[in-house]
């Protein structure tokens, strides 16, 4: 039996206008009747997370930031930091070759240049990361680096900040998070990593287990359960990874993939 869903955001639980789909409360009480615990896991920052489900806070268990700091009822139950220096290398580098605005996420908020203050960024930057602060020098920060990002306005980045930092894999992961999106993390850390420290907390199991993604950064939950879900709306390599496919994040296909599990039977045991 399923007792634990894990879901990405963007391009997967959220539709195409970048909101929950209408029917995600109802879905998630019927999930509690049955014991079944949710599990946003995002690349985005864990304090956005909090905000995307306030009324939730105390219910669910949060994979932020791919996987690098999960949290349940506001106390760490893994995370893991890349070396502060090699984090600021990386910064360093990808700003001069890249000209992509540069993001480093901490465990307290996000922080970006003040000199990449532009509108275009800000924009972007707000929908995954709601605790920000704009500095002169990221050498200043005073916090743990659990991720950097490089964004590329022009939905490019596989062509213009991948291939400067895919030469940090090995030291580091190098993953692309949208077309957008470039996020670099600690070497073996990932959103599946995550989840199997997860399973060893809670002592379940890969079986007991439903993941949804849509993107690459979602590859390793696909092979950290066994009901693993690419929606229809996938990368194709997500698609080869994983057992399922679930209807596009439009078609709010999370939500029916779920009532369709509660309804054979495979989610918990409805409580009385």
């Amino acid at each position: 039996m399923i007792k634990i869903i894990f879901s990405d955001m963007d391009g997967t639980l959220l539709d195409e206008n970048g909101q929950l789909p209408e029917e995600f409360p109802q879905v998630v009480e019927e999930l509690k009747a049955h014991g079944v615990l949710f599990a946003p896991a995002s690349g985005r920052q864990y304090y956005s997370l909090l905000d995307s489900f306030p009324e939730y806070k105390d219910d669910f268990i949060f994979l932020a930031e791919n996987g690098t700091l999960v949290k349940q009822h506001d106390k760490e139950l893994f995370s893991s930091p890349m070396p502060k220096k090699l984090g600021l290398k990386v910064l360093a580098e990808g700003l001069a070759t890249t000209g992509a605005y540069a993001v480093l996420c901490g465990k307290k908020q996000a922080y970006i240049l003040k000199r990449q203050s532009q509108p275009e960024f800000l924009e972007e930057l707000h929908k995954y990361f709601t605790h920000t602060e704009a500095v002169d020098d990221f050498a200043q920060v005073d916090d743990d680096i659990i991720k950097v990002s490089f964004f590329d306005p022009t939905a490019e980045a596989d062509k213009t900040i991948y291939p400067h930092l895919k030469k940090y894999n090995g030291r580091l992961q190098v993953v692309l998070a949208s077309a957008y999106w470039v996020d670099t993390i600690g070497f073996g850390i990932n959103k599946g990593i995550a989840i199997q420290q997860v399973q060893k907390k809670l002592k379940i199991t890969p079986k007991e287990c439903a993941a949804f993604g849509d993107y690459m950064n979602d590859a390793e939950m696909m092979s950290s359960v066994y009901y693993s879900y690419a929606m229809s709306n996938a990368h194709p390599k997500v698609k080869e990874l994983a057992r399922f496919e679930a209807k596009s994040n439009a078609e709010h296909g999370v939500m029916v993939a779920i009532r369709e599990l509660i309804a054979s039977g495979k989610c918990g045991e409805k409580k009385n």
